[in-house]
């Protein structure tokens, strides 16, 4: 595979983060407009003609242009929060800390020297306090861009090896990876949220709500058709949940090529990094990571060896390429 220069792939990844920021909202509004619709549809639904009234298109295009708004305006002011505190949202999900430089000069002169070799500005650095063996990079600007890696990869890796590493993650700085998997991830987050605090309603009410609710009801539907909607919102939610999800696919697995190319050229040893993708895919897996959106920040995803349903749906639906595809890739430099 060629790899593309890095002015064209941040051009690329500019692009496909304003396109999230536009697909988004426009997923929520489209939940917002089914919602209503289904109501509206489900309108006289008790099969009594006397309660029957034909499906209207006003009542369902008034509720969305009087609540659309009110959406925008929640989810616009949800995702600035969490973009802007994406660092300690991503640090909280992988117990990353910050790592001081006379804990560790080793990497810290790593890292110095590759972001001299390419003139890019000296990153924040982490650690994750485990024997397992993984990185990433995370961030969204200058402020906020951090290589992290795990005590394990710093105590069995070679220099070679681990400048490989941290040049791949640097890569993924310089190409504009990490704001894009940001966007990513707090758009999936928002989702997942809702989902489920929706389906937490639809269970509280079916528990505490729903029998008072039906008794005081006139026609005994109260409580009932609280939870219906309810749990068509939850629905609703799930199915924007799963779509949004997607949008890690959307993002190409070629970016991990890229930054195998752009580690391989920068710490100049493709051999290195080849040999560190093979130690790091012998033990990647971190117990702490268990957000899903989160995971595909790291260099070898920490869950590929998951076994039963779970590593299998993992493995299908994997935002990594194989370590062996890309190990292969390397050895061709």
């Amino acid at each position: 595979m060629k790899y593309v220069g890095i002015h064209t792939q941040q051009v690329r990844n500019n692009t496909k983060s304003i396109l999230l920021l536009v697909l988004f909202p426009t997923v929520m509004l489209a939940l917002v407009f089914a919602f209503f619709a289904i109501l509206e549809g489900l309108n006289g639904g008790s099969g009594d003609p006397a309660y029957y009234t034909p499906f209207n298109w006003n009542n369902v295009v008034g509720e969305f242009l009087t609540t659309a708004p009110f959406v925008v305006g929640i989810v616009a002011i949800w995702f600035m929060i969490a973009y802007w505190t994406n660092t300690s949202m991503v640090r909280n999900a992988t117990g990353a800390r910050p790592l001081e430089r006379r804990e560790n000069p080793r990497v810290y002169n790593i890292v110095e020297n590759l972001t001299m070799a390419c003139g890019m500005n000296m990153p924040k650095v982490n650690i994750i306090d485990t024997p397992e063996l993984n990185a990433f990079a995370s961030g969204i600007d200058e402020a906020s861009y951090t290589v992290t890696v795990t005590t394990g990869i710093c105590d069995r890796l070679t220099d070679e090896e681990l400048a490989g590493v941290i040049g791949h993650e640097l890569t993924h700085i310089r190409n504009r990876d990490t704001r894009l998997l940001i966007v990513s991830i707090v758009f999936v987050g928002i989702m997942s949220t809702l989902t489920s605090l929706l389906l937490r309603m639809v269970w509280r009410t079916f528990l505490y709500g729903g029998d008072r609710s039906s008794r005081r009801s006139s026609n005994g539907k109260g409580g009932g058709g609280l939870i219906i909607a309810l749990l068509i919102a939850a629905v609703l939610a799930a199915l924007g949940y799963f779509f949004t999800s997607l949008t890690r696919f959307a993002i190409s697995r070629k970016r991990e090529y890229m930054a195998d190319a752009g580690g391989a050229e920068l710490c100049g040893d493709p051999l290195a990094l080849a040999s560190a993708l093979r130690k790091i895919s012998l033990n990647p897996a971190l117990a702490e990571v268990k957000r899903q959106d989160v995971a595909q920040l790291f260099i070898i995803h920490p869950h590929a060896l998951s076994g039963g349903i779970t590593g299998f749906m993992n493995n299908l639906f994997s935002t990594h390429p194989s370590t062996e595809s890309r190990i292969a890739y390397l050895e061709q430099f």
